[in-house]
């Protein structure tokens, strides 16, 4: 009697553990991404791609993407900040499109020209790109020091 609920217990922990370690599936209008970087607080700053760690998406080096994650996951990385990590985390797609923000069937919204003339002057308009992080680990390299 007490093998057998040693045994259905045992393979109620590993069940669990196994379904811990599945990932959410993936939104269709997001793509899951690995960017090695530094961060800055809430900001993160795409670092330089290595043969060995070349990430999985086509963020280019230096791009700042705002992180969104659950609190104790930000406070891990904030403890790591300075050091080079790799995150991983869901990103709409197109979000880091050159043009704009595509809307579908080749149709791409982006910020006009700044008006020239006027008594008001605007600020530049900037766009910030978000990205709902899942994981992240530690990653070879240095953050560039200021």
């Amino acid at each position: 009697m007490r093998s057998t609920f040693a045994i259905i217990a045992a393979v109620a922990v590993a069940s669990g553990l196994l379904a811990a370690q599945e990932q959410k599936p993936v939104p269709k209008d997001a793509v899951r991404v690995s960017i090695p970087g530094c961060t800055k607080g809430y900001i993160f700053t795409a670092g330089r791609r290595t043969a060995d760690q070349p990430g999985s998406a086509d963020i280019p080096e230096g791009m700042h993407l705002r992180m969104n994650g659950p609190k104790k996951m930000m406070t891990e990385i904030k403890a790591h900040e300075g050091s080079m990590i790799e995150i991983t985390g869901l990103m709409k797609k197109g979000q880091y499109g050159p043009d704009g923000i595509g809307i579908g069937g080749g149709v791409r919204i982006a910020p006009g020209q700044a008006p020239t003339g006027g008594s008001m002057s605007s600020p530049a308009m900037t766009r910030q790109i978000a990205i709902d992080v899942e994981g992240w680990r530690p990653a070879v390299g240095e953050c560039p020091s200021r």
